[in-house]
């Protein structure tokens, strides 16, 4: 799950807003291979306003108050579909079958290995060449009466970029009067196959400019370092005495060009923090993200063992 929302709770509706909780579908182009495609544009009570088009399940715009009332878009992506068919580093899409990289692009499984394509050198990086962020998924819209949504499905068939097995995926997207968007995925598949979904957001909370001046908490105690080629070392390192220590908030420019060989391997943060959990599924606090200036808040809430810190 996670809540975008101004820091003083402030609900001050705008004219931007449409006030009203709805979702408006629209054409949005056609993918690569001509398939038409649609924009959702979900909209919730306080007039926060969420685009998603079913070529790769992508967030296109996220539209959040600030302090003042002021609405300003805190996602990175396209107004058009075109660049969305090569020119996007995954901007906002959905991530699959596998998100970050896999060595050499092969695994073994029950005794047998599988070569993967390779689209990160020789290693398989967010799927392959077509992963989940490139193919046009079935679309339908619900409304409830605190909520609006899209939920979202795709059958990966069976030696789909070299993995086993057929995959029926389903992701829902949902936007609460609580400002909060829920992300749930759901996959059936019939043999056994890696799987690692995940949602790929640029946020920046201030609308504008870098990050740099952002203040991020992770809840986590240690890290996974990577190699020259990000591939991860396999190991769980303490984050205590390491630019990679945000345990407790901090600027997430204060420490991002210290020297340091995990900084230089990333080009800044490309790291996977294991997260602290009194149990594996616990729902809980990942991250929290706080523009100062706009006052705009960012939480991330997941059952998941880990969160990736990415900032491009």
């Amino acid at each position: 799950m996670q809540s975008v929302a101004p820091e003083n709770n402030a609900q001050k509706k705008q004219e931007k807003g449409s006030e009203k909780l709805g979702v408006v579908e629209a054409p949005f182009g056609e993918s690569p291979t001509g398939q038409p495609v649609n924009l959702y544009t979900l909209t919730n009570a306080n007039g926060m306003l969420v685009k998603i088009t079913n070529f790769g399940g992508i967030v296109t715009e996220i539209h959040v108050p600030d302090k003042t009332g002021e609405f300003a878009d805190v996602t990175l992506g396209f107004d058009i579909i075109e660049p969305y068919h090569e020119k996007s580093p995954y901007f906002g899409a959905i991530i699959g079958r596998f998100g970050n990289r896999i060595a050499g692009g092969n695994f073994e499984l029950d005794g047998k290995t599988y070569q993967l394509a390779t689209n990160n050198g020789v290693n398989h990086l967010h799927g392959g060449v077509q992963g989940f962020d490139k193919v046009v998924w079935t679309a339908s819209t619900f409304t409830t009466e605190n909520t609006v949504g899209v939920t979202l499905k795709y059958l990966s068939v069976d030696g789909d970029q070299g993995y086993p097995g057929n995959l029926s995926v389903t992701v829902v997207y949902e936007l609460t009067n609580c400002n909060e968007i829920l992300v749930k995925y759901h996959a059936i598949t019939d043999k056994a196959t890696p799987i690692n979904l995940t949602q790929h957001c640029y946020f920046n909370l201030a609308g504008k400019g870098d990050v740099l001046g952002h203040e991020l908490m992770i809840n986590a105690n240690k890290y996974v370092p990577i190699n020259n080629v990000e591939i991860p070392t396999g190991q769980l390192l303490p984050v205590v005495n390491t630019p990679f220590d945000f345990h407790m908030a901090h600027l997430i420019g204060e420490r991002i060009t210290q020297s340091n060989e995990q900084l230089k391997f990333g080009n800044g943060y490309n790291h996977t923090y294991a997260l602290n959990k009194t149990s594996p599924k616990e729902f809980s606090l990942a991250a929290r993200a706080r523009d100062p200036h706009s006052g705009r808040v960012l939480e991330v809430f997941t059952q998941e063992p880990g969160v990736q810190l990415y900032t491009a």
